[in-house]
């Protein structure tokens, strides 16, 4: 009678195991979203042909120290094509990266690349993050179209997470602090009905997982309007209060 039942016991054990080895990985997660990295630009529908990374953004997950957008490893190996369109944003010499984390491992350090060329490294002494992270890095006099490769190093474990932003450097930055100056002066007095319709965004009712917003969309969550800062396909965990890089106040 003992050895009938503990076939069952041990099929159960086992079941359990397995279960908890395929959870854990997923527990997980980061990438950045502003300015998009690859994969933001993939979850976001603003690359095509990306393939299921468009569906994991936050699980580009590989040993430490690869300099590969997708660390090396077997899955996501479109982040390294380099002949895919990917956007390039408008960058000045300072740029501000903000990750979005669905799991707040601690963390060794953050580092940026562009190359071999160590543009910033930030020590967190095994500090637990916030579901947000952001920081700010100098590009040591880079121009022109570059891709910076981020890496969050886990304090606690032998991997790292990868994201790659590609940037257009060169004065990008510049052009926001002048047109404000001399547009102020002149919109008010010659089309002031122009200037009501683009300060009211457009909405999206109630904020819901496995939406796709795009920059401006408007939803409401427990009450309070929160406006879209970075398109993004909304997850669990990602609640507007939760995301401050993707969501603001409305």
């Amino acid at each position: 009678m003992r050895r009938r039942f503990a076939l069952p016991v041990l099929t159960v054990a086992a079941t359990a195991a397995a279960l908890m080895v395929a959870v854990s990985p997923a527990s997980a997660h980061g990438y950045i979203s502003s300015p998009p990295s690859r994969q933001a630009n993939c979850a976001s529908g603003a690359v095509a042909g990306c393939g299921d990374i468009v569906y994991e953004p936050q699980s580009v997950e590989a040993t430490k120290g690869s300099t590969q957008c997708n660390g090396g490893g077997s899955r996501f190996a479109v982040l390294n094509d380099n002949s895919k369109a990917w956007p390039a944003a408008a960058a000045g010499q300072t740029v501000t990266f903000n990750w979005v984390l669905t799991a707040r491992h601690s963390t060794s350090t953050w580092e940026y690349f562009i190359g071999n060329t160590l543009l910033a490294s930030f020590n967190d002494g095994g500090a637990q993050p916030g579901a947000t992270k952001s920081h700010t890095v100098g590009m040591k006099g880079f121009t022109g179209r570059q891709t910076v490769l981020a890496r969050w190093n886990v304090a606690d474990t032998t991997n790292a997470f990868y994201s790659c932003v590609d940037l257009n450097i060169g004065g990008g930055g510049t052009t926001p602090t002048t047109a404000p100056t001399t547009a102020p002066t002149t919109a008010p007095t010659t089309r002031p009905p122009t200037t009501a319709p683009t300060t009211a965004p457009p909405s999206s009712g109630t904020w819901k997982a496995g939406t796709a917003y795009k920059t401006g969309d408007v939803v409401t969550y427990n009450g309070i309007s929160y406006r879209c800062r970075q398109g993004h396909t909304a997850i669990a965990g990602w609640e507007p209060p939760n995301v401050p890089a993707l969501w603001q106040a409305a």
